[in-house]
């Protein structure tokens, strides 16, 4: 195991110990122990640079399922690289501030830290692994870290409902994306990401791939809140302050993100990958930025600022793939798109994330998130204020911020998609810049909304639960550093250019790159008066304008029904599916041994028969077996006349010899088949069996009304006899149908051998199933101690257990 792989696993292992810290030291904050790991893992990832900077990638890998071909491959490449040292850098960022926003006399801090540390080797694994079960593997295990984080409030209701939903949505992505996965390895014969890279062109002519594709977007759509599965985001702001910082804005809502980076090089060569990408992408950023003006609750209006920035960036990936439909980057103009969804990436990591830092401090020093109580904070919260101007003008778009940068890429993008001629953009492409400009209209709205109606405004205690006052310094310190790197990524942009944006960049269009070759990127603040600053003036004028005047035209809002919702159909769904599962249950669920074996049985003998009859498997071959005496006919029919009258006797003192009997032909059947030892086995155990009955017969109760008057009913006769002429089929049939040599030779050759015993039933039980055996007599030791407990046991006539020593 290398260096990589205990990088991935630490914060599980530091999760494991973080119980200990928690009670071992009580006086001090259990976070401070914490955040040694995440900086760590920061400066690890860091020395990785000088590799990726050139394009090159690191690998380390051992086995995990060699039989199936599933390795834990580590691969670090520009992009693995990039959402590492997000993961890392924002996880210390966040631990810092939980540890001044979580109080340690209120809150189970032992329980955030592990959830919190679970996520974070969580996401290190997808973003760094290269097996598609071992991403899998990983993926889930983001969703129910991030389940258990949503609801650490679990005494809230909404707590609750934000966490199962988010939940629900996300693991039906995840099987969606699974399933995909599968598909991939079917087509490509590897789980390999790497090898199925270099198969792209081969793949696309599978008569899988478009399912495949569906499927994996399906995952990615339902992580990265893409519509229409965006409706969990907003629920899961129920979390605090830091997991939203965390989750919400840098990681795991960017694993949508990863996933469509890391398998464009496999699907973008389809048009049905730029239209679902590209498309649901940008209708994602226009229906989250639109509902994110109507919103009233903070975190409210960043959830769907969210939603509407992964749309954004989901776009530019979908227009991006158009790049691969070029052979050289000298007729390529479109490598612009991809690079700029990599730079609003990590753009949107330090403004979203200080944003939601600055209105966790709110709700911390005010006691409430409402807009329209708020107001007026400026004079008590300057720095609170300024982090939150410089994060909200990013957002928006405006320069100098780092967000005015990428907004202008993102428009060059939109614009320079009208000149491609594929895809039938001629038509349907113009809906991009026209989506791309209305929805970043509605986006400065709400950056402004942030701003000026809770810093600004008519100062309003009254309806405060605190009084308000600045943060301490702990708290401000991490959105302080990102609005600090908002700034300097906004003045100087090729900071990134050539460290973090081209690497990242040539992992997601590998095909466009010659072996030393590097993608251009330079990002400046001006290109003079292009179409791009007209557009973003015609924003910012426009938003101006439709902010003044919100009051005269936000009515829109009330033309959308509650009833007639996403939410509203989920809720409907869920309910549905409750109510129909209860009633289900409760038509089959009788209470009753019997009724749950007829099930079990109609069941076996229908899928079971229609397998054998579909596969032909109903053949029987006679030529090796031995010629049915006299002997066995008689000694079959005794069995059977024994076990019927067993079944009938209106005595139990018949039914114990009938049974009795039975057992006893059975042995008789040992001898003629010369397994003595067998024989005598079974002549023990049925003659022990016996005795206990018969000693046993004096207690048992007079046979009831009932079982005298027991009548004949053809469906047990059906039942019974279905599945008795099925298990004799599917014997027949085994033994008919070998596929390979019996296990029986190896018996033979190698009990005297290799054991040094002639008795090879013995030599089995003892050495060979040395273990299974072992196992069988832990059970008969349960056994017996579980009825030398219940001889022991005496019960009073209430019922309650008799002292011995009374």
């Amino acid at each position: 195991m290398s260096l990589l792989h205990i990088a991935i696993f630490s914060p599980f292992l530091m999760a494991i110990l973080v119980p200990f810290f928690y009670k071992g030291l009580r006086r001090i904050h259990t976070g401070w122990f914490v955040l040694i790991l995440p900086i760590l893992l920061f400066t690890y990832f860091l020395q990785f640079l000088p590799v990726t900077r050139d394009n090159q990638a690191i690998q380390e890998s051992f086995a995990w399922i060699p039989s199936l071909g599933i390795d834990f491959t580590v691969y670090v490449d520009g992009l693995g690289l990039l959402f590492a040292l997000l993961i890392t850098g924002i996880g210390a960022l966040v631990v810092l501030y939980s540890i001044f926003y979580l109080s340690k006399e209120k809150e189970k801090l032992h329980n955030f830290y592990v959830y919190l540390l679970m996520f974070m080797g969580a996401m290190l694994g997808v973003v760094l692994s290269d097996n598609l079960i071992t991403l899998y593997m990983f993926w889930e295990l983001t969703s129910i870290s991030s389940f258990l984080l949503i609801a650490y409030w679990y005494d809230r209701e909404r707590s609750r409902y934000g966490a199962l939903k988010s939940m629900l949505i996300t693991v039906f992505g995840g099987l969606a994306m699974l399933g995909g996965f599968l598909l991939l390895s079917i087509m490509g014969d590897t789980f390999s990401i790497r090898e199925l890279i270099a198969q792209a062109s081969e793949l696309n002519d599978q008569p899988l791939f478009l399912l495949a594709l569906v499927l994996v977007l399906i995952g990615a759509f339902t992580k990265s809140a893409q519509f229409p599965f965006y409706i969990w985001l907003p629920d899961a702001m129920e979390a605090p302050t830091p997991v939203s910082a965390y989750l919400h804005s840098a990681t795991m809502v960017k694993a949508g993100i990863y996933l469509v980076a890391r398998f464009s090089p496999i699907f973008a060569f389809s048009e049905y990958w730029f239209w679902l990408v590209g498309g649901v992408g940008i209708f994602t950023l226009f229906w989250g930025s639109f509902n994110a003006v109507k919103q009233t609750d903070l975190k409210g209006i960043l959830a769907f600022s969210t939603v509407s920035q992964l749309g954004l960036i989901m776009s530019l990936l979908g227009v991006g793939a158009a790049a691969l439909q070029f052979d050289g980057m000298d007729d390529n103009i479109y490598t612009v798109a991809t690079i700029a969804a990599i730079f609003h990436l990590i753009n949107h990591a330090t403004f979203k994330g200080s944003l939601f830092m600055v209105v966790g401090i709110v709700d911390h020093e005010t006691g409430t998130r409402d807009i329209r109580k708020l107001g007026g904070l400026l004079s008590l919260m300057p720095i609170t204020f300024t982090v939150a101007v410089i994060g909200a003008f990013s957002m928006a778009g405006l320069p100098p911020f780092n967000g005015f940068l990428s907004k202008e890429m993102f428009f060059t993008g939109m614009i320079q998609l009208l000149e491609l001629d594929i895809f039938n953009l001629q038509t349907w492409g113009l809906l991009f810049p026209i989506l791309a400009w209305v929805g970043s209209v509605f986006t400065f709205i709400y950056s402004m909304m942030i701003v000026f109606k809770t810093f600004t405004g008519k100062y309003q205690p009254e309806k405060l639960e605190k009084t308000p006052h600045e943060a301490p310094i702990g708290m401000l310190i991490p959105p302080i550093i990102l609005a600090v790197l908002v700034v300097v990524f906004g003045i100087f942009p090729n900071i990134l250019s050539y460290n973090l944006i081209q690497p990242a960049v040539a992992a997601i269009i590998p095909s466009l790159i010659e072996p030393g070759e590097k993608i251009p990127v330079h990002i400046s603040h001006w290109h003079g008066f292009s179409t791009e600053l007209m557009m973003t003036i015609g924003v910012v004028t426009l938003g101006v304008i439709m902010y003044i005047t919100m009051r005269k035209w936000n009515k829109i809002y009330n033309l959308f029904p509650n009833k007639v919702t996403l939410n509203a159909l989920y809720d409907t769904g869920l309910y549905a599916a409750e109510r129909g599962s209860y009633t289900l249950t409760k038509s089959v669920m009788s209470g009753y041994i019997r009724t749950y074996l007829v099930y079990i049985f109609i069941f076996f003998i229908g899928i079971l028969g229609f397998t054998m009859w579909t596969e032909d498997a109903f053949k029987i071959d006679t030529s090796q077996l031995a010629p049915i005496g006299i002997y066995e006919v008689v000694l079959v029919l005794l069995i059977v006349l024994g076990t019927f009258t067993t079944l009938i006797a209106k005595s139990r003192l018949t039914s114990i010899l009938a049974l009795g009997t039975v057992g006893y032909t059975v042995s008789l059947f040992f001898v003629i088949f010369r397994a003595p030892d067998l024989a005598l086995t079974q002549l023990v155990i049925e003659t022990v069996s016996v005795a206990l009955f018969l000693l046993c017969f004096y207690h048992l109760p007079k046979l009831s009304r009932h079982e005298e008057r027991m009548s004949f009913k053809l469906g047990n006769l059906l039942i019974s006899a279905g599945v008795g002429i099925m298990f004799t089929l599917i014997a027949i049939s085994a033994h008919s149908n070998k596929l390979f040599d019996s296990i029986s030779k190896y018996y033979v050759d190698n009990t005297y051998d290799k054991a040094g015993g002639e008795n090879m039933v013995n030599v089995i039980l003892v050495d060979f199933r040395g273990f299974d055996t072992l196992f069988e007599i832990c059970v008969l030791a349960i056994a017996a101690l579980g009825i030398y407990g219940l001889i022991k046991l005496r019960l009073g006539k209430k019922g309650g257990a008799i002292d011995e020593n009374e």
